[in-house]
């Protein structure tokens, strides 16, 4: 049965693709661990400009090697992981493999995972998504803050992920392991 409302929601259960799948309201959210979580409202006008400037490097460095960029909003379903389905909307993901792409969603791990940090999404990402992501097997992930003009990257070892050392706008060469070959400028991260 669809629901139409966001407060017809019982946000004391959890949920799932399925269930998430039939509603029909306005409010964005992500299910992390089969729990709802509101997403904030629209990105700022600045988080928006980060995020077509990485788009764009990103595009232009794919050409035609079959990896594809999906931008939010965008569906990832997580596998189970401690307790529940995991659907997320990341700010920019790459796909490298064309068979977990369907009309609907990317159904595992993308390669590579941006998350742009807004002033009231940061606990989210910091901690919740990164845990996510790491155990759903991404390759790579940059949380950028365009606050502090900064890139925090990880890249996954094993089944942890391993930081590397944080960029800002004065570095001229940031470079993604996932995506052989990349390298942005972070003058050009942050417009």
């Amino acid at each position: 049965m669809s629901v139409t409302r966001f407060e017809d929601l019982d946000l004391t259960r959890q949920y799932t693709f399925a269930d998430y799948a039939t509603w029909r309201f306005k409010e964005r959210v992500e299910i992390l661990r089969g729990w709802v979580a509101r997403m904030s409202p629209a990105p700022s006008s600045y988080h928006q400009r980060v995020s077509t400037e990485l788009g764009f490097h990103i595009r232009k460095h794919l050409g035609r090697d079959g990896c594809q960029l999906f931008s939010a909003p965008f569906d990832v379903r997580l596998p189970r992981s401690q307790g529940g389905e995991s659907v997320v909307q990341p700010d920019l993901c790459v796909v490298c493999d064309p068979s977990i792409v369907d009309e609907q969603a990317c159904v595992g791990a993308p390669d590579f995972v941006i998350e742009i940090l807004s002033l009231s999404n940061s606990k989210r990402e910091l901690r919740d998504k990164f845990e996510l992501y790491e155990e759903s097997g991404v390759l790579e992930y940059w949380i950028v803050d365009p606050h502090r003009r900064s890139v925090e990257r990880f890249v996954l070892e094993g089944d942890r992920f391993i930081g590397l050392a944080p960029r800002t706008e004065d570095d001229k060469a940031i470079k993604a392991t996932a995506l052989a070959g990349l390298t942005i400028d972070g003058s050009d991260i942050f417009p």
